[in-house]
């Protein structure tokens, strides 16, 4: 498989982060001021004004903001605990979320859209270490399984948009989060 590498040029780009007031979208709006993008092109949608689960939420972030590139951060998210309890919410949330973003970002002809999946799309027995063509060589497990797949649905979605519709999309999967601003509780071994 042959990758071509091509930078975006973001100084004159308006910039939609969603979840960038969470633990890696902070991180992320970081970087891009440090590249010299500045406050005024970047635009954090937050819950309480945009529900990005509601279509009429999102249609109106696109119109109110009018990105240029939107990267897709947010997620409804939990440990292993919130995932066997909130399976169904897991999985409509981030399903929910992305099929609006992407559809619209299809709609106002951006310049790029980025998506953020999960290691949890990855399949329960996955060899390790894994490839990325691994992925699609098995069921996930199944107490991530809701909200891996309903991640990965949006991979397919985005190739789709890109063979029918032009959409230009990259798909970004992050082994492990961890670092400064996490909001895991911790305990020292004695």
């Amino acid at each position: 498989m042959t990758i071509g590498i091509h930078m975006l040029d973001l100084s004159q780009q308006k910039i939609c982060v969603t979840g960038g007031a969470g633990f890696l979208g902070r991180h992320l709006v970081e970087i891009l001021k440090q590249k010299g993008v500045t406050d005024e092109q970047i635009f954090i949608p937050r819950r309480k004004d945009f529900d990005l689960t509601m279509q009429a939420d999102v249609a109106r972030l696109y119109e109110q903001v009018e990105p240029d590139v939107v990267i897709h951060l947010a997620a409804e998210v939990g440990g292993i605990g919130a995932n066997r309890e909130h399976p169904g919410r897991f999985f409509y949330a981030n399903m929910a979320m992305g099929l609006h973003l992407v559809e619209y970002a299809r709609k106002h002809a951006i310049t790029k859209f980025v998506h953020t999946g999960t290691v949890c799309a990855y399949p329960k027995f996955a060899p390790v270490p894994f490839k990325e063509s691994d992925i699609w060589n098995g069921y996930p497990e199944e107490t991530n399984a809701p909200y891996g797949i309903a991640k990965k649905a949006i991979f397919v979605m985005l190739d789709g948009y890109k063979r029918e519709y032009g959409l230009n999309s990259s798909v970004v999967v992050p082994v492990n989060l961890y670092g400064p601003h996490d909001n895991l509780i911790c305990s020292r071994l004695m």
